[in-house]
């Protein structure tokens, strides 16, 4: 996911740490019915977040000092790669109904 268009950064203080970021991501792999080979951290430079052939999530550690709505939509978008490797018609649709439902104020991720 390029890393141009972003929301207002959180102060140093307010990040969310790793782990809790990592148990974001796990959540939702659970809810998406896929496994990552591994979820990785690292600065970067143009991306907020890449997905490897091979299932390696990449985050931006920048990332950890963004609204959770925003690492949440990264966080869908990355994982659906691992089942729809482009950004064709069915990734849209699927995006967008992850990110629907994760809207409704009942809903949690491991649901």
């Amino acid at each position: 996911m390029r890393k141009a268009a972003g929301p207002e950064w959180l102060p140093l203080e307010q990040a969310v740490p790793i782990d809790l970021f990592r148990a974001e991501v796990e959540a939702w792999a659970r809810t998406l019915g896929v496994t990552p080979r591994e979820v990785r951290f690292r600065p970067m430079k143009r991306k907020w977040a890449s997905c490897s052939s091979r299932g390696r999530l990449t985050f931006d550690t920048d990332l950890l000092r963004q609204p959770a709505e925003f690492r949440r939509e990264v966080i869908v978008h990355e994982l659906l790669h691992l089942k729809v490797p482009n950004h064709g018609k069915l990734f849209k649709a699927l995006l967008k109904t992850y990110l629907a439902l994760a809207e409704t104020a009942d809903f949690t991720a491991d649901e």
